[in-house]
């Protein structure tokens, strides 16, 4: 298995802490969907995949369709999506993807966190080049040979296709399959998947750092208190570093 594999085995469990967290980061993503292309997730290919992460999260249905009618409203704001990067103790790097109504709060914020935990916040282009900025999918895996579907796809640069397990509410194990490529792929994989009824459980960007650094169990936990900061941060979306996880 690749780097993608062992990248989302990782980092699976710590994702999102709590549903409220998960329903927070969906509604700004409707919110710029909608700003961009519209209400209509027929004609808006953002906003569908929006809908079905927001599905897969057990969002409900009233809270996606008033979401959508929100970000209608002309009066609603938009989110600027804003990358900040930096180093946590101990030479580690962070990259933090933020969306953010005001960004005078959201860089003060950011900076607080580095300077109370002994990290520093860094310029841009400072550390995005040690990540691999890809899109991804989870689709669900009955029937499908994956060595057909990988080159078939293998024109659209997908990296890597594995099969993923999960548990239900019932804790019954599901299985799906992961598809990983360049971020500028991710149009194009989108409606193949579509075009040949492959049904979309979720779908996003990740950045995979190229390079992880290993640290001592103290270190880490200097470490875990910036990134624990970042990520309670309700302007924050996502948060990746150079720390090898462990398991």
């Amino acid at each position: 298995m690749g780097r993608a594999f062992e990248f989302r085995k990782a980092r699976k469990m710590k994702r999102w802490a709590s549903m409220s967290k998960a329903f927070t980061r969906i509604g700004k993503d409707i919110v710029m969907a909608v700003k961009e292309g519209g209400p209509d997730p027929d004609a808006n290919s953002r906003l569908r995949a929006v809908i079905q992460n927001a599905k897969a999260v057990n969002m409900p249905k009233d809270n996606i369709e008033r979401a959508i009618k929100r970000a209608s409203d002309k009066s609603q704001g938009d989110y600027k999506e804003v990358i900040f990067e930096g180093y946590a103790q101990h030479g580690v790097a962070v990259l933090i993807e933020t969306a953010t109504d005001n960004n005078t709060r959201t860089v003060a914020n950011v900076r607080s966190y580095f300077n109370k935990t002994d990290g520093s916040l860094g310029t841009s282009g400072s550390v995005v080049f040690m990540f691999d900025h890809t899109c991804n999918f989870k689709i669900k895996g009955d029937d499908l040979d994956l060595e057909e579907l990988e080159l078939e796809l293998i024109d659209f640069g997908v990296e890597e296709i594995f099969e993923d397990t999960d548990e239900d509410e019932e804790g019954n194990e599901i299985t799906s399959v992961m598809i990983y490529a360049p971020f500028e792929s991710f149009g194009s994989i989108q409606s193949y998947l579509e075009e040949h009824n492959i049904e979309i459980i979720s779908s996003g960007f990740e950045r995979i750092p190229q390079v992880t650094k290993k640290l001592t169990p103290e270190q880490v936990e200097d470490v875990e208190k910036l990134l624990e900061k970042l990520e309670e941060d309700d302007d924050v979306q996502n948060v990746y570093h150079t720390m090898e996880d462990s398991e």
